[in-house]
């Protein structure tokens, strides 16, 4: 088991530190390069550097080499391959708004790796019913689940810190559920992820001093979704993932394209008087998770932020219970 903790804990604390270190410096030379965005969010005229996927990126790379020097899997690199794919991606759409097809193509290009280095198992396991053999069909599989937990990701990454808060807990949510499994490899090949994105939060909660931008956000949509694929735990990841996918579906099913979301005219939030955010009452706006929650009335960004992690919470919960009903059924 030492052969095990040792490298669990070196990744872990490079992923952490090597985010929480490298991000303000980032900070400053986004900030001089005059690479802000506006809060829109906030009353005054706040400027917040963008894109942050830089220091992500680095940390997850360096973490992710280090656990490579000791278990030489595959796995580990369809992680740092794909991965860094999708941070180049979302890297290109920061710089150029580019069109709605761009980001799930590519990111379904992203995702070939994972195949080429035989880095999954083509069965599909559900609890109690155990595992379904789809060959053929879960290489679509594969193709397809990158750029959903990559867009999935992106997609609530509409307030300060939620998209990375949000991640903390779907990825630490998946890495006990690999425990859970005994796949103890792939688990500590996941935390990184959990440290990553712990580590970017406390630069990016409330009021934010960076966003991560489609860089960041991509990367760890990507990343979660590698994990998944390599740890044969696609279901419990959709779970675990539920509010950001029923996000997603919400605004594809209101829009009824693939778009870009920044291309929208109609705006699903608008602000009170005293900057409080509020569900619109303009019927072309697309419907969003924040949408709903703020249905119910006005609420500050901490609160609807707060209404978002609970929901993740809750949806942790079902997968680390999906998770023991799968480990019985082994």
């Amino acid at each position: 088991m030492i052969e095990l903790i040792i490298p669990a804990i070196i990744s872990c604390i490079l992923a952490f530190f090597v985010v929480y270190f490298t991000t303000p410096p980032l900070i400053k030379i986004l900030v001089k390069k005059n690479y802000t965005v506006k809060d829109m969010n906030k009353k005054e005229n706040v400027m917040v550097a963008r894109p942050g996927g830089i220091s992500i990126i680095l940390g997850i790379v360096v973490s992710e080499i280090v656990l490579y020097g000791f278990f030489q899997l595959n796995e580990i690199l369809a992680v740092i391959i794909t991965t860094t794919a999708a941070f180049l991606i979302g890297y290109v759409d920061d710089r150029k708004v580019m069109g709605g097809w761009f980001k799930p193509v590519t990111l379904a290009i992203a995702a070939l790796p994972i195949i080429f280095l035989g880095a999954y198992d083509s069965d599909l396991a559900f609890p109690l019913f155990g595992d379904v053999q789809i060959p053929l069909l879960y290489l679509g599989l594969i193709i397809f689940m990158i750029p959903i937990t990559g867009n999935t990701i992106n997609s609530i990454d509409v307030l300060n810190g939620v998209a990375t808060g949000f991640m903390v807990i779907a990825s630490f949510t998946l890495s006990i559920c690999l425990f859970i499994l005994q796949n103890y490899e792939i688990a500590i090949v996941s935390l990184p992820l959990g440290f990553v994105s712990l580590a970017f939060y406390k630069y990016h909660k409330i009021p934010s001093k960076i966003f991560p931008g489609d860089s960041g956000a991509l990367t760890l949509g990507a990343m979660y979704g590698v994990i998944a694929i390599i740890g044969g735990v696609e279901i419990i990841a959709a779970i675990a993932l539920l509010p950001a996918v029923i996000n997603s579906f919400l605004f594809l099913a209101s829009v009824k394209r693939v778009v870009e979301h920044r291309q929208i005219k109609g705006k699903p939030v608008e602000h009170t008087d005293d900057f409080k955010l509020k569900a619109t009452n303009d019927k072309a706006a697309p419907v969003t998770l924040v949408r709903l929650i703020l249905a119910g009335g006005p609420l500050s960004e901490k609160q609807v932020g707060f209404a978002i992690f609970k929901l993740a919470i809750f949806s942790g919960i079902l997968a680390i219970i999906t998770a023991f009903m799968m480990g019985v059924s082994l």
